[in-house]
This record gives C-alpha cells, structure tokens and sequence, in this order.
C-alpha cells in the first residue's frame, strides 16, 4: 500500500505579544493557503487573549520566552516546512503567493519580499523605494519584508542571534556568507506606517540609520534595545 503523499510545504512564523486585536487581521487572508503553508503562532507571553483568539486560524500556537529572535527559533524549531517565512504581525503578505511557492521546489535559497507601507502619502513610496533598492545592493533584510530561507540553512548558520534587536541584520550577514542563492522577490508586502506616523519621517530615519551604524561599529544590540523602549536583560537571552 503506497504511502501518504507529503505535500512540501512553506512554515510561516508569526512572533506576537498583546495583539489578540489585530491577530484575525493578519491571520485571515492566509487561510486559502493552507494546505501547503504551515501557520506557526509564537506567543511571547501575551496578558491579553492573543493565543486563544488565534488557535482556531493556525497548525500550532508555540509558546516562548518575549523577544523576536527567541520566539521565531522557537517556531522554526517546531516547523515541518521545509522553507520558513518570519512574517511580523502588522505586515501583510501580497495577494499571492504563488511566486513564494515556487522556491519549494529550487535549489537552498534566502530571500524577502519587496515593500510598501500602508499609508497613501508619496513620502511612503520613497521611503520603500530606498529600503527596497538598499537590500538589493546589501544583502540586509529587515523584518518588515518578510524574510525567508530553506530550513537547512537557517539550522545550519544557527538561526536568530539571541539578541533584542538587529537580530534580522545579524541574520542576513549570516545568510549572505552561504553559498545559496538570494532571492529578492518583486511582489511587495505591506507594513504598517505607524511608527513613521509616530516619530515623523526624517527623525525615524535618522534613529534607524544611527542605530543601524552603531550596531555595525560595535554597539551592544541590549543596549540599543534599551534605547528603542523594549525592557530587556541579557539573562533572558541566554
């Protein structure tokens, strides 16, 4: 008797705190696809209904310590996918997928989607448009373009350092030293504009920029986290 068919399938890992408002949101349009996209919840702790609001939309709902890079290892650590997507909870993916799916069946790749945000305003396009052209010519994703790399290859670099924030930079550089391709896909996600609505556009550029140069001169990701506002120790890294 032939075995089950085992349809190779994309694991998308979603990292949450407090966001049972907006988690139907971002886990609803992901529905049609999942017969060959695995749906991985990573609650960090929530003190609000965000597991209990999303167990119904998704394959498993993982439960680790607060912090990105700790929460999407603990998911890749429970994907069956073959290729993992780290997808922030207020960014959405392109209507399709399709070109996503493809890369199952390729050669170990890395890569990210373009981007827009989600506000009508031209500085937006602009704003997109350099981070776009910017991780073409480097290699660097952020987390807002929806990273993803063959799963052999994440376990093989180790996948997120265990840090507060970076923790997508430090990921890249890693990737980027692999002789696998880089894949920057065309089809754009959207990301929510409101820290730029927040801070104002040319200061919250120049924060990212000078945080940014100070992670690469050396700067401790704690202590630039403490900066951005997040409450962090290094024990809780360890």
């Amino acid at each position: 008797m032939a075995g089950r068919r085992v349809i190779p399938k994309i694991s998308c890992i979603i990292p949450t705190l407090n966001e049972s408002a907006q988690i139907e949101a971002c886990l609803q349009p992901l529905q049609p696809y999942r017969d060959w996209l695995e749906l991985i919840l990573v609650d960090g702790g929530s003190e609000d209904e965000t597991a209990q609001v999303a167990r119904p939309w998704v394959d498993k709902v993982v439960v680790s310590p607060a912090g990105r890079a700790l929460q999407m290892n603990a998911g890749a650590a429970q994907a069956a996918g073959s290729l993992l997507l780290f997808l922030h909870i207020d960014t959405r993916l392109p209507a399709s997928l399709e070109t996503l799916r493809v890369l199952l069946h390729q050669p170990p790749c890395w890569g990210r989607f373009d981007v827009q945000i989600d506000n009508g305003k031209s500085w937006c396009r602009w704003v997109a448009l350099g981070m776009n052209v910017r991780s073409r010519l480097t290699k660097i994703c952020t987390g807002d373009q929806a990273l993803f790399v063959t799963k052999s290859v994440f376990e093989h670099v180790g996948g997120y350092s265990k840090q507060p924030l970076m923790e997508d930079i430090a990921l890249s550089r890693l990737l980027r030293a692999q002789p696998i391709t880089f894949v920057p896909l065309s089809a754009k996600v959207c990301t929510s504009g409101r820290r730029w609505r927040k801070h104002g556009v040319l200061k919250t550029i120049l924060r990212m920029w000078l945080w940014r140069l100070r992670y690469w001169l050396g700067a401790s990701p704690f202590q630039l986290a403490k900066e951005y506002g997040y409450v962090v120790t290094e024990k809780d890294y360890r």
